[in-house]
């Protein structure tokens, strides 16, 4: 059930394995905005409210640990490249150990800090206990976030894009039905939202690792490669740590950003919430071409065929910018019938405003393929910490334009800012793979096992 990316045409192989990566993200939206109905209409508008109102700590905690589950997958996939199959169950082994030391200690610092955290961000008085009581549980249960996003990232570092999806599925599945469940019939509130979220990850985390076991005997781990080793865990430490500090990062742009728009006042909030959804769903591809980079990448550098790292970002910019031109004319066309999901079709002002947020924001989509495409592949090849900057380059950049920008032109400003984002981060990201390339096609490169 694994799958060489050393071989073979990358767009082919490109294609294969995103696809059903972007069906697993698909359903992931499908699963927010039910789960936001079921809140919603079952408990009121202030319950909606306290659980929209963790979105943004909610982002910023647990983006730092998907993160590092996917910088622990690419060591695992690099030695999978290079048919290193013991030095890949070292690595294997060594993310069990520092996934449960991380998971542990992040969930009781962030159970700790989470209700100081959301009186400094000024969540209203009125749903602060309920916001807490929320996002509290959900952190408790970062441990069990850790072991699905581990267990799937060493998946998808064999080659298998499709087994993680289904296992996807199954979660969202369950989490649906124990919301129903714990919301209607037990009336546990935002809690029982909370507790179906962490059972639902757990039991799916669960499945996915005893289907790994029976399924990929290449990583079954043994006795000997059960054994803690500094070298593995400082190699898989100087990947993950940057990713997830690279979501982190981008999270608080984010949030500085949204403190601006709440400025322009509620019509303004609306708009930017209905078209950010729409955002959302259609950027999936994205999201599903980086995480073919990271495992693309690191398979490829593995093998030391880096020929092929240049090939792929090739293959893979040509079908980002196929598809951001057909979404631009898909929203010019069907942009406000998009929206209308969100939006009564009789507020016009919030209506015009949202479609202009779109618009914006897809007229440089191509910025955004590049973002994702450059920084997983550089991150695939080893280069977390180069990768890092451009995170930090969309933080400033999200930052200037709140603080600067959006108070003087409103929600013109407020769509400019992705772009400015993307431009900025692509201006690193560019010359620093080309870079990392050249790093890795030296005589004698640095190993990096």
């Amino acid at each position: 059930m694994t799958k060489n990316l050393t071989e073979g045409k990358p767009l082919a192989l490109v294609l294969s394995f995103s696809i059903p990566v972007l069906l697993g993200y698909l359903f992931q939206q499908f699963y927010n905005v039910t789960d936001t109905v079921i809140v919603g209409k079952c408990l009121g508008v202030d319950a909606l409210a306290a659980v929209g109102s963790t979105g943004a700590v909610n982002f910023l905690i647990i983006g730092f640990a998907n993160g590092l589950c996917a910088g622990f997958a690419i060591p695992v996939a690099q030695r999978f490249g290079a048919n290193d199959y013991k030095r890949m169950r070292t690595f294997v082994a060594n993310t069990v150990f520092l996934g449960t030391a991380f998971s542990i200690v992040l969930a009781v610092l962030t159970v700790i800090f989470c209700r100081p955290l959301l009186k400094a961000m000024r969540t209203p008085a009125d749903i602060v206990e309920a916001a807490s009581s929320y996002i509290s549980i959900i952190f408790a249960g970062i441990p069990l976030i850790f072991l699905y996003n581990s267990v799937s990232g060493i998946i998808r570092a064999l080659g298998d894009s499709r087994t993680p999806v289904y296992f996807l599925i199954l979660s969202t599945v369950i989490n649906i039905a124990l919301d129903l469940l714990f919301i209607m019939v037990f009336h546990l509130g935002v809690t029982g939202a909370a507790w179906a979220t962490v059972i639902a990850q757990g039991l799916s985390g669960l499945a996915c690792l005893i289907f790994m076991y029976f399924h990929y005997p290449i990583i079954r781990l043994t006795k000997e490669d059960l054994k803690p080793e500094g070298k593995a865990c400082a190699t898989l430490c100087s990947v993950g740590i940057p990713m997830g500090l690279q979501y982190s990062i981008t999270a608080i742009g984010s949030v500085i950003l949204q403190s601006s728009v709440n400025m322009l006042g509620s019509a303004a909030v609306a708009s930017v919430t209905a078209a950010g959804k729409v955002n959302m769903f259609f950027c999936t591809v994205y999201d599903a071409l980086g995480t073919t980079m990271a495992t693309y990448g690191g398979q490829n550098t593995g093998a030391g065929k880096y020929g092929r790292l240049n090939a792929g970002v090739k293959d893979s910019m040509i079908i980002g910018s196929v598809y951001a031109i057909l979404t631009f004319v898909l929203y010019l066309a069907a942009g406000r019938s998009f929206l209308r999901l969100f939006i009564n079709a009789g507020e016009i002002q919030i209506l015009d405003g949202a479609r202009l947020f779109l618009l914006e924001n897809a007229s440089c989509y191509i910025l955004l393929a590049a973002v994702n495409i450059y920084r997983f592949m550089i991150q695939g090849m080893g280069f977390s910490q180069l990768a890092i900057v451009s995170g930090v380059m969309e933080m400033i950049a999200r930052i200037l334009i709140g603080i600067f920008i959006v108070p003087r032109t409103g929600l013109v400003g407020a769509g400019l800012a992705s772009p400015f984002a993307w431009l900025l981060a692509d201006i690193f990201l560019i010359p620093a793979f080309l870079y990392c390339l050249r790093q890795l096609q030296r005589p004698h490169p640095h190993d990096r096992r």
